[in-house]
Formats: C-alpha cells, structure tokens, sequence
C-alpha cells in the first residue's frame, strides 16, 4: 500500500467514528509527557482541535504535579504526601492555584489558541464550577482502637459540577480547559486530583467517554502485556485480585467510577505517542485500555 493509499484508508476508518460521536462530549485528563515534550503538546492542541472541527465536545482537565513541585521547592516550602495526595496547607494552596489556576491552565488555552482553535481556560472556582467536600484519610496504627482520620488540609474530591458553565462555552464553541480546584463547604479553595475531577465532570455532564492521558501503555495484565479493553466487570476483578496495582490503581479507579456512572467508555492511553487522542478514538485497534464497550 503506498502513501497516498495509506492516508486514504485512515480517513475512511475514521468516518464512522467520526459520525457516531458528533455531537458527543468527551473529557479527556491531559497530563505526563504529553504536557512536557514540545512536540507532543503540539500534537495534543491539534487533535483536540480536530475533534472541536468535525463535531464533538471536548472538555480538557488538566494536572500539574511537577510544575507545582518545582515553585514548591524554589520557595523552599516543604511538602509530603498520604495515601498520593499532596497534603495541602494555606501556603501551599497559594502556590498550587497559582501554578494550576495561573501557570499550567493559561500555557494550555494559549497552546491551543495558537494552533486554531478557541479555549477558555476556568478553575473550579469560576461560577462554583465545582463543588467539593474536604477529602478524609484514615488509617490504622499499630496499638489504636480503631481508624483514625488524618488531617491532609485543603484536598477535597468533587462532590457537583456546575453543568451550566459548562455547556454555555461549549455553546459558545469553545474548548473549556479546567484546572483542578474546587470550591468548599465554607468557600475555600480545595486542591483536588486532576483524574478525581476529570471523572467525576465526565459523569456529570453526560460525556460519551473519558480519556486519561499518562505515561503508561495502558493497563496491564499479569504478564505486563497491555490490555485493550475490559468490561466493567473484568476491570473490578483485576482491581480485587492486585493485578492492577501501583500508579495505576487510581487511575483505573476513576476510569471504572466514571462508567458505572453513566459514561459510554473510559480509555487509559499511553501519552508518550504522538496524536495518542486521535488513535484512540478515531481508530479500529485504539492504543491504549478502553473499559466499557468500544462500538461504532
């Protein structure tokens, strides 16, 4: 098959797909190298530019983990983590919304501005986008009665989205980029995980599918083979019996919570190919883990 063949076959694989997800919304967690390499974030503001273009929705969720590590370190503010979550005092939630609020969520809308398309970038505190709950930890200690709750200070985890924020940009047709920062109980800032707050607007919105963007060529099996696709119950049961483990567990945690919370599909996908977006969703085989039903 020669080149121009090749291109052809591409783009009639991706029709049908095309098709069946105009008009659908698809929130995708943007983070890993797809966020540090220069020419994977290129490829990353053109396919969700492509997307916009022939009829869906994208809403991108974005973390920042490293670049609020770096800013930590330069103002020699100590930091530690519990059970992965950043544990989050006054000063270090100045420093986490200015980084994700300020730094990493106006570096992407501008990304994608710059290469056609039109974002606006929001926090979780624009029009009480989200609402969140203080996050409780616990754990057991060796000699105590019973679990204690251990104080992480200001992370909290989604508890509603404000719908209509949402769907009046995506009306307006822009592209909503949103860093991960809620609104609590008392109107204070609440660092939350990035894949926590991509699932959990996923849900509430409706979306056909979630995309989270990592490191990793997907889930893996017991023999470190990655695997396609799992149905909602193969993907609790590699869960229970430790099979996915590690960084992962969350990840396949939220992708799991967001289909048995009414989205089509959730998809794990190795960021570190270029234009890994448009492979998944536009193409027969996909690149990464698909937990739900991969359909036309």
């Amino acid at each position: 098959m020669n080149e121009h063949e090749e291109t052809a076959r591409i783009l009639v694989e991706a029709l049908p797909y095309i098709q069946r997800f105009h008009g659908s919304t698809i929130v995708i967690k943007y983070g890993g190298n797809a966020m540090a390499d220069e020419s994977l974030k290129r490829a990353f503001a053109r396919d969700v530019i492509l997307m916009k273009v022939v009829g869906m929705n994208p809403i991108v969720v974005h973390g920042g983990g490293p670049q609020i590590e770096e800013l930590l370190s330069r103002l020699n503010i100590d930091t530690r983590f519990v059970g992965g979550m950043r544990v989050t005092d006054e000063e270090t939630m100045d420093v986490v919304q200015m980084v994700l609020g300020g730094l990493v969520n106006k570096e992407i809308v501008s990304l994608i501005n710059d290469s056609g398309g039109m974002a606006v970038g929001v926090t979780g505190k624009d029009g009480n986008l989200i609402r969140a709950r203080r996050m409780e930890l616990t754990e057991t200690n060796e000699g105590s009665v019973g679990p204690e709750t251990i104080d992480i200070g200001q992370v909290g985890e989604v508890e509603s989205i404000n719908q209509a924020v949402l769907e009046s940009l995506i009306d307006g047709d822009f592209i909503p980029v949103i860093a991960p920062i809620g609104v609590g109980p008392n109107g204070e800032s609440l660092n939350i995980n990035a894949d926590l707050v991509a699932s959990g607007v996923a849900q509430h919105i409706n979306a056909e599918k979630l995309v989270l963007i990592t490191n990793t060529p997907g889930i893996l099996d017991e023999n470190n083979d990655p695997i396609a696709s799992l149905s909602r119950k193969k993907a609790a049961s590699l869960i229970s019996q430790g099979v996915i483990k590690g960084g992962m567990l969350p990840k396949a945690r939220c992708a799991l919570d967001a289909v048995e919370g009414g989205v089509q599909s959730a998809h794990i996908i190795d960021g570190r190919v270029p234009h890994a977006l448009l492979l998944e969703v536009l193409t027969d085989s996909g690149i990464g883990t698909l937990i739900g039903e991969r359909s036309i």
